[in-house]
């Protein structure tokens, strides 16, 4: 979220869909350096993570095909992260758009686990989700 807590958002080129910036750990990096680096990779924007949001297993909604026909269950940690640096730009391969939107005027158009990513995050709660 930016400092008008609007919700930054990537278009992602794979499947023509909004979510939250995210991607995978690589070998021998944290959780959260892993963050870090998406973020920074996907937006060029540098960021500190404030807190961790959820952890996301429940196959009725962590469960993706892809165009290709690909099947993936995915377990996702989600993070509230605050802009520290960078200048807002689409640094991707990945991402066919990066853009900040409002609490009120999310995109229709999301990935069908982002939804409750965001509810949780933006509900503002202290402790972490469990799903």
């Amino acid at each position: 979220m930016n400092q008008e807590n609007q919700v930054l958002l990537q278009k992602r080129a794979d499947v023509g869909l909004w979510g939250i910036p995210s991607g995978h750990v690589e070998i021998g990096e944290t959780v959260s350096e892993a963050v870090i680096r998406e973020v920074k990779e996907e937006t060029n924007l540098d960021v500190r993570i404030e807190k961790l949001i959820g952890v996301y297993s429940d196959p009725n909604s962590q469960v993706f095909n892809y165009p290709n026909g690909k099947t993936v269950h995915f377990i996702t940690t989600c993070f509230l992260a605050e802009i520290t640096g960078g200048e807002l730009k689409c640094n991707s391969d990945e991402s066919l758009e990066i853009k900040f939107f409002g609490q009120d005027n999310l995109p229709e158009d999301l990935l069908t686990m982002h939804p409750q990513w965001l509810e949780d995050a933006l509900s503002k709660k202290e402790a972490a989700f469990i799903r």
